[in-house]
């Protein structure tokens, strides 16, 4: 979906007492239709208060609604996961109580690895434009979680998007307005907090530009108290990546992300806590004789040119750098030593164990294959710091969430609608 400059997006408004009903009880339109056996073109009928349900059909989802009271009593708050990708940022969040209700990924890969690992789950919905456009087929929630897509703000995807002469960020038609749409949904549900995740290199992005953008959205059209911070991975996992977290709490809190006290990097892991040993690593994971040669010499080239592009190798003692979505084409950014053989790539486990989904107790699956997981872990959050982050905001989240007023009909009309003016710097 293109965003015209000139033209704000409307907030949908007030919602029917059958939509009202389907957030109680945590159910999609189509859910709900199922439920009370109508057509689901019925149950958008209803929502939009068009047409007015039956009294068995309200009283069934009343009945929906208490079971999910009930359910949540169990939990601390309601989140939404928002380009999920395969549930980082949700892992992070149930680590403290938290119950997912709703979930979008528009990549069918991810989806398939998400629902495998998270079996208990919901119907996973798709382009997040399509929600964007009727926010309130979403469930209720206390907080959204979104890993908004960072390729148009990152250092390679702009230098790839720069060589093509193509635009990039705000100016790009695709990718570049998807934060508009985590904003549109923000608005309308209005949740108790916020988290985004994003490349380190969003702040930086079209001088600086870019992120006022975003901070602009956030605080003054949508009037959330934000703060933001990088944080690396290194106290957690043995890898060097760098990730801006976004917080927004709905009301003022004393939450201050800036002052949370960070592990000392450098009693983090190394590489050898997350290596599978020898025997257990199939031989096809070791590079070809062909493609060591062509990555010895490219690397070797580029040193003639005084510059460090090239392949990195790692031991068990060493810190890796960034794993990438592109580690499936060659493993260059993170290759592992084999004394007397030739490096290999990292294995899809150990790439599981480097963003901290496989870790402790917590074993995760991989359906897919090792082209599409070495994408999905590139894509990744590092799950112990989102626990991280997850775990200093708990105390905040639950004040936060209890003081809320009561979500009724009467409460949400008292806040007026908002439009989110599309600002370019």
């Amino acid at each position: 979906m293109t965003q015209d400059k000139a033209t704000p997006m409307r907030i949908v408004g007030k919602r029917s007492d059958f939509q009202h009903l389907c957030d109680q009880a945590g159910l999609t339109l189509e859910e709900a239709a199922e439920r009370i056996k109508v057509s689901e073109r019925t149950a958008y009928r209803y929502a939009s208060g068009d047409s007015r349900p039956s009294a068995l059909a309200l009283s069934v989802l009343r009945e929906a609604a208490r079971e999910a009271r009930a359910n949540d009593a169990a939990s601390s708050f309601r989140f939404i996961d928002l380009f999920a990708g395969i549930g980082g940022l949700r892992l992070g969040f149930e680590s403290i109580g938290g119950h997912c209700v709703f979930t979008s990924e528009w990549d069918v890969n991810s989806q398939k690895t998400y629902a495998f690992n998270f079996r208990d789950n919901h119907p996973i919905g798709g382009d997040i434009r399509e929600f964007s456009k009727a926010p309130e087929t979403i469930p209720e929630h206390d907080v959204l979680l979104a890993g908004f897509p960072c390729q148009p703000f990152s250092i390679a995807g702009v230098s790839k998007k720069n060589a093509l002469g193509r635009p990039h960020g705000f100016l790009c038609d695709t990718q570049g307005t998807l934060f508009f749409d985590t904003a549109q949904i923000i608005a309308h549900h209005q949740p108790a907090a916020f988290v985004l995740e994003n490349v380190k290199n969003l702040e930086s992005h079209d001088k600086g530009r870019t992120f006022a953008t975003i901070m602009h959205v956030l605080r003054q059209e949508l009037g959330y108290h934000v703060q933001s911070r990088v944080i690396s991975s290194e106290p957690w996992v043995p890898q060097k990546r760098e990730r801006i977290f976004i917080v927004g709490f709905r009301e003022p809190t004393a939450f201050d992300i800036n002052a949370l006290k960070v592990p000392d990097k450098a009693s983090g892991p190394k590489l050898g806590s997350i290596l599978q040993p020898h025997e257990e690593v199939d031989p096809k994971y070791t590079l070809t004789p062909r493609l060591w040669e062509y990555l010895q010499g490219y690397k070797e080239k580029h040193l003639a040119k005084g510059n460090g592009f090239g392949f990195s190798l790692f031991g068990p003692d060493d810190v890796a750098r960034t794993l990438s979505a592109r580690y499936y084409k060659d493993g260059s950014e993170v290759l592992i030593a084999q004394p007397g053989k030739r490096p290999r790539r990292l294995t899809p486990l150990e790439c599981a164990r480097l963003m901290g989904f496989d870790r402790g107790d917590r074993r995760f699956r991989i359906p897919v294959s090792d082209t599409q997981a070495y994408r999905q872990f590139g894509n990744a959050v590092v799950v112990p710091v989102v626990e991280f982050i997850a775990k200093a905001m708990e105390p905040y989240l639950r004040t936060a969430i209890a003081s809320q007023p009561a979500r009724t009909e009467a409460a949400k009309v008292t806040r007026p609608e908002r439009e989110i003016a599309v600002v370019y710097g």
